[in-house]
Parts: structure tokens; sequence; C-alpha cells
């Protein structure tokens, strides 16, 4: 009984025009999926399609997307992206990405991650920030009753930056658990970022951990 090769169509994302054309964050995704192919796809393998799309992961309707899935489906190749939130920013996108039977997909920095682990994972990130966009609001408008004026001026600025502190603040607490149990179990800094990339917890600013960052969330929770 002869074996049949295993096919991949990869997806990437870019979120600006500018991304795409520079190649930043599209260099890192296609590291990662080379990375997931070179040590994960043990079995024979081969990329058959590679799709891209510079648009913004809200938006369900994607060109390349919709291109790659329809190809996957079609030849029952695994629809491989370097990280969920490249696919989509949408629980509920996703989550009808996996209700269909005719499409297989692999995030390659979660290569062990089943269909119900993912969907727990998007659902976080998404309530993450979701719950930071409103505790921006709730600061603003705080900061606006008590008559600080939000035009161009500097109250503006003091505002701005007492939502973000706060933000900050309530974002630490979302992953103190995290880091203190990494901490205690004599991970590093280093290690910790990794984790929380691979697991798309963003910062309280919507960005990447770093070590450096993670060690200022450390002393934020610790004072």
């Amino acid at each position: 009984m002869g074996w049949q090769m295993k096919q991949f169509i990869l997806y990437t994302r870019v979120s600006t025009k500018r991304q795409g054309d520079s190649g930043l964050g599209l260099e890192a995704q296609e590291r990662d999926i080379k990375l997931y192919l070179e040590n994960y796809a043990t079995v024979p393998h081969e990329v058959i399609g590679s799709f891209c799309d510079v648009e913004s992961g809200s938006k369900a309707d994607r060109p390349e997307l919709n291109k790659a899935i329809e190809q996957a489906k079609q030849t029952g190749a695994t629809l491989l992206v370097a990280k969920l939130d490249r696919l989509s920013r949408s629980v509920a996108f996703i989550a009808t990405l996996m209700e269909d039977k005719q499409l297989e997909f692999t995030v390659a920095t979660m290569p062990s991650a089943d269909k119900f682990q993912l969907h727990i994972y998007a659902a976080l990130a998404q309530q993450e920030r979701e719950f930071i966009s409103t505790r921006t609001k709730a600061a603003l408008a705080e900061a606006k009753a008590r008559g600080v004026k939000l035009g161009g001026n500097r109250p503006n600025n003091q505002a701005r930056h007492k939502a973000v502190k706060a933000m900050a603040d309530q974002n630490a607490l979302v992953v103190s658990q995290i880091i203190k149990d990494h901490r205690q179990a004599g991970k590093t800094y280093r290690y910790i970022a990794q984790q929380m990339n691979d697991l798309n917890i963003s910062t309280a600013k919507n960005g990447k951990w770093y070590a450096s960052t993670v060690r200022n969330y450390d002393l934020r929770i610790t004072a």
C-alpha cells in the first residue's frame, strides 16, 4: 500500500500595504511556517500553494484567504498559518472554519493544539482586546467627567496617559498569574515572552512581548 504525501497551503497576512511592501511581519510569519514544516511536519510533505492578504484581521472577506480555503478544500491539503490571529481576529469566523468538515488548518506556533484549544485561545484573545478597549473608553470618560478637556492640549495628553496607565495596570492583572507561575518555575523573562507571543496574548498596547516587557509587568505586579 503506497503512502500519500501530505500537502500544505500557506497563508500569511499583513495589516497594511506598508508592511506588505517592506516585509515587516511577513518575514516572521514565513520563518515560523518554515520552522513548523522542518520540525513538526514529520511525514513527507509538499507545499502546493501560497497566499497573502494585505488586510485587517477583523475583516472576514479577504480575497487571498478565500482562494487559499477553496484550494485547500478542493485538494484536501491542510491550510497552514503562522499564528491564529493571521487567520482572523474574529472568534465567530474561526469557529465557522472549525465547523467546516472539508477544511483542515494548522497554526505553526501552536503545533500541538487541537481545534478546541484554538477556539479557546481565540476567545481569550478577543475578550482581552474588547476589555482593554472598554477600559480605555471608561478611563477617558472618567477624565472628561472630572473636567479634563479632551482636545489637542496638554490635559488631553494627561487623560490619555492616565488611560494608558490604567489599561496597562489592568492588563498586568490579566497576565499576572501566567507570569507568576512561570517565574516560580524558574523560567526566564525571554522564555515567558515567547510563550505569550505563541498564545497570541497581546500587551496593553496590542504589541509583541519581549523579555523587557515581561520584566516591566513583573515589577508592576510586585508593586
